[in-house]
């Protein structure tokens, strides 16, 4: 980002978070060596402003958390929201630049009880594999997060992506939700399901299925005997795949090179990926 847009955007977010108090770019170090950040001290790419633990919450309603998940926090602050999903049963990894910020949240993850499932790494994001996570969560701005969207679509369909406040750009949010109840100041989330990719040709029941696909919207024909038919409200959610031909709404899933569902909630319907 360059430097006067940089520093724009440092100072907004430091004013949305402190009013009109000065905003302090560094955390400072206490006598007995323990590490105390400050709310807009500076990082790598961007300034620290902790998430309202409400808003918190709600981002792990929103994945859907449970046990079973395996969730990375990336930039990870403090880790209240690492911890908290640990709290939830889940496996939680923090990816985080600043060191002194990681060792706090390794402490706190101790004293919380969950330092068996809530860990903190120092690392650069953009450096890292977080490819078997089941939800991703940051808070990031804007033109990061869309550094980051090929990484992101390249992981395993129906990863659930949650992040405060900033979206993906041209990529839209299957979800977006504000909290109201104690929160204040950055309380808008949003959430991405990583959509299977089904952009080509598929035969289906002898017809042919061409998809084009933009992110979770997909647009295309149905071609049988010569006629051809545009499918309309086409999109993706993870691996599930729906769209209208005429009057008929075709709901099904995707398996790697294959699909399969139902028509009107009735007639089944299959479809195999076309070979070149």
């Amino acid at each position: 980002m360059p430097y006067l847009r940089r520093t724009f955007t440092i100072a907004a977010v430091c004013l949305a978070a402190l009013g009109s108090a000065a905003c302090t770019l560094s955390g400072s170090q206490m006598a007995d060596g323990s590490y105390t950040p400050s709310v807009g001290q500076g990082g790598k790419d961007v300034v620290w402003v902790p998430t309202p633990q409400a808003l918190v919450d709600h981002m792990l309603d929103m994945a859907e958390l449970t046990p079973d998940d395996r969730l990375v926090d990336l930039g990870s602050g403090d880790g209240r929201l690492a911890i908290t999903a640990a709290k939830r049963g889940a496996t939680a990894r923090g990816i985080e630049f600043n060191g002194d910020m990681v060792a706090l949240s390794r402490r706190a993850a101790i004293e919380e009880g969950v330092a068996d499932r809530a860990t903190f790494e120092q690392a650069d994001i953009f450096r890292s594999d977080f490819s078997d996570a089941t939800v991703v969560t940051l808070f990031l701005l804007t033109d990061l997060n869309v550094r980051l969207r090929p990484t992101l679509l390249a992981m395993e369909p129906g990863t659930r992506v949650v992040s405060n406040t900033f979206d993906m750009a041209e990529w839209r949010p299957d979800e977006t939700a504000i909290v109201q109840d104690g929160c204040v100041g950055y309380c808008r989330a949003h959430k991405w399901l990583v959509p299977a990719q089904v952009a080509g040709t598929w035969v289906m029941d002898g017809k042919q299925l061409q998809l084009r696909q933009t992110f979770q919207m997909l647009r295309g024909s149905l071609r049988d005997d010569g006629t051809r038919q545009s499918i309309s409200d086409g999109r993706m959610a993870g691996r599930k795949i729906q769209f209208s031909v005429g009057d008929d709404l075709y709901l099904g899933e995707v398996q790697d090179d294959r699909m399969h569902g139902t028509v009107n909630g009735s007639h089944r319907w299959e479809a195999v990926r076309a070979r070149p």
